[in-house]
């Protein structure tokens, strides 16, 4: 069993920054995915960026140039560091863990830009 705790979300103004944390606990392999998700209201929950244990990332192009995922594994941490931030950034984040025998999502964390 793996859990996955968010935090670091919030009320920003647009051209904003934010930087979103995960937590694993419980069983964590040394190899492992870890990667966000984000879903707004009455839409589907989309990919937003990915990291590999080796540090490979990949990235939704509509967050490239903007968003930066890192990785601590000593402390089996994933973060999303948020800027320039848009309105249509507005959506609760999850955080994703994929590993041998298990694919693990958060609670969210509420990320909403507004003027």
């Amino acid at each position: 069993q793996v859990q996955l705790v968010e935090s670091g979300g919030g009320l920003v103004q647009p051209g904003g920054s934010l930087r979103l944390s995960c937590v694993a606990s419980g069983t964590i392999f040394s190899t492992y995915i870890m990667a966000w998700y984000r879903q707004a209201p009455g839409k589907l929950r989309e990919f937003v960026a990915v990291m590999s244990n080796g540090g490979d990332t990949n990235y939704a192009d509509s967050v490239k140039g903007r968003f930066t995922i890192s990785r601590d594994n000593a402390k089996n941490t994933v973060y999303l560091q948020m800027n320039s931030l848009k309105p249509e950034d507005t959506a609760i984040y999850f955080c994703n863990v994929v590993q041998e025998g298990g694919n693990y999502w958060g609670q969210g964390t509420q990320v909403t830009v507004s003027s």
